[in-house]
């Protein structure tokens, strides 16, 4: 009997990676990446060249389409495998990013009508611009005393589906009129694939506020604002698909995109962070899961219901059945390397860095890995693109302290490096606190590649790191869902244990290191405190003198 295989698909915020699995024992063959032609729009609309305002960031939803067409066969043919013997595909993406659609799918940006209006386009993940309507959301939330807000740590954030939303409406209500759907693009790619909308499980709870099947009440989305009250109802409402399960079978056209068989199963929609849980084989109870790349997902299983301040939510069954899954996050760490690197690093450390023939972010590593803990002088926090978790506000922006006219590149870059741990392990320590107790690290995604970021993470929350032995984490994690849509394995955690793979504890933490980074953490924390917990609204109001200094210019 030939042997059988599963297509993967991530979604991530640059392009889209499709990798080929092998059923029986999770080998990979070949993967095949597609950049997203539009990349990120925070700048200015592509259609017209409009300046756009501080913290947007939108897409175009004909690159993810672009991404079936090149990436899936260009995976299949590098990897040899007859495509008559691919069983299943699904997907996993972003969140939470959302495209506004006609009742066919359609994006309201692919229609001349709305081709000029920022609005029309996907609201990725990082568009913050919706934090005014995030505090409105929660203030009110808490006034009217909403149960459903403490299954996400007390705060909403706006990177969500309630705050995108509600931004939209009271910015532009034509295009809010005309979207008929608010739909997640984790379940808009794989409408696309099947001809069928299923909302995702995943999704509906951790960013679309559904706890215990019901969404919050039309009388509070009235008290935000009278034309919100069906916003839940006429916006988001869907049969709800469950992670694992067949969402519809490929479609003649999707077929002909991909070069995949027709009428194979297509799996529900998921979640880069959660679909790679399975892959890391890390289901159980105190397991965390860190996907590391331009920002980082935490997800946990737990047997217990709980609030835990800050967290993304908690929803029954959102990373696997029968657990509840718990998610954290940072909303910059990958992109804060990226940012300092670009703008804070004389040339001259890039001619070195060519010289001995690596990266610049090798060169600065191998400059800070000499380093003594705590030798730089600095401290820094690691809020560049606002904090997710614990405080949830992305009004907030980073903070570099104890600079000096002898302060180095390297210096503030490992910095940033410790800052991003110090994030991590303010995390950790709240859902410790909060009784689900985090007893093993888990990391996957790009940034695990770097061995001395990863021992720095060791030592600073001080647990062994268990490290994801594939590169492409949530693809893998997708194709093992696939695998169980096609009814190959019979459940997430028994495909897991055949085709998820990961190194146990291969980081352990060097216990002087440790404790010199308690004192430095300690130093964080009342930094933390006092720019986060309203000590200090510093952060917030040089924010508003941007928008009006940007307000003012357009």
């Amino acid at each position: 009997m030939a042997e059988k295989y599963v297509v993967g698909i991530d979604y991530g915020t640059l392009s889209g990676r499709a990798v080929v699995v092998s059923v029986a024992d999770g080998r990979e063959l070949a993967s095949a990446v597609c950049e997203y032609p539009h990349a990120v729009m925070d700048q200015t609309l592509a259609a017209t060249g409009k300046k756009l305002p501080p913290d947007w960031a939108l897409q175009d939803p004909n690159d993810y389409v672009q991404v079936l067409k090149t990436a899936v066969p260009e995976a299949i043919k590098l990897s040899g495998v007859n495509p008559e013997d691919v069983i299943g595909v699904a997907t996993d993406f972003t969140a939470c990013t959302m495209v506004p659609v006609k009742l066919d799918g359609t994006p309201l940006s692919n229609l001349d009508a709305y081709r000029d209006r920022p609005h029309a386009y996907v609201k990725l993940w990082k568009h913050h611009a919706a934090q005014p309507h995030a505090d409105r959301i929660n203030e009110k939330a808490r006034e009217l005393d909403q149960a459903w807000l403490n299954r996400y740590g007390g705060q909403i954030s706006s990177e969500w589906e309630l705050a995108k939303g509600l931004q939209i409406l009271e910015e532009d209500p034509e295009i809010y009129a005309a979207m008929d759907k608010f739909v997640e693009a984790a379940d808009w790619i794989v409408w696309q694939l099947t001809g069928e909308y299923v909302r995702n499980a995943c999704t509906a709870g951790y960013k679309g506020n559904l706890q215990d099947g019901v969404y919050p009440s039309e009388q509070y989305f009235a008290a935000l604002n009278p034309g919100f009250a069906r916003f839940a109802k006429d916006k988001l409402e869907h049969p709800i698909g469950q992670l694992g399960a067949a969402a519809g079978y490929l479609t003649e056209e999707a077929s002909a995109w991909t070069g995949l068989p027709q009428g194979i199963a297509v799996a529900v929609g998921n979640v880069d962070a959660h679909v790679t849980a399975p892959a890391a084989k890390a289901t159980l109870p105190g397991q965390m899961v860190a996907i590391m790349g331009t920002s980082t997902c935490h997800v946990m299983n737990s047997d217990v219901l709980t609030e835990v301040p800050g967290m993304c939510g908690v929803v029954d069954g959102g990373i696997v059945s029968g657990l509840y899954g718990y998610e954290a996050g940072q909303s910059g760490v990958g992109d804060i390397f990226a940012w300092y690197v670009k703008n804070q690093v004389p040339g001259g450390y890039y001619e070195k860095a060519k010289e001995k023939g690596i990266s610049i972010h090798e060169y600065l590593t191998e400059l800070a890995s000499k380093q003594k803990v705590g030798e730089h002088g600095l401290i820094a926090l690691d809020w560049h693109s606002g904090n997710r978790s614990v405080l949830v506000d992305h009004e907030l922006s980073g903070l570099m302290l104890g600079a000096t006219l002898t302060t180095k590149p390297e210096d503030g870059y490992l910095a940033l490096l410790e800052s991003t741990a110090f994030g991590t392990r303010k995390i950790i320590e709240t859902f410790n606190r909060s009784g689900v107790p985090v007893t093993e690290f888990v990391v996957a995604g790009g940034l695990i590649k770097n061995t001395f970021l990863m021992q720095l993470y060791c030592d600073i929350i001080n647990l062994p790191l268990s490290v994801l032995e594939s590169e492409q984490g949530p693809a893998l994690g997708s194709a093992i869902h696939a695998a169980v849509a096609a009814g190959a394995y019979g459940s997430v955690n028994e495909a897991a244990e055949k085709m998820g793979r990961v190194s146990k504890a291969l980081y352990k933490p060097n216990a002087e290191r440790a404790r010199q980074y308690d004192r430095l953490y300690a130093e964080y924390e009342i930094l933390h405190d006092y720019f986060g917990r309203g000590t200090n609204d510093v952060m917030r109001r040089l924010k508003a003198l941007k928008r009006e200094a940007s307000d003012a210019t357009n």
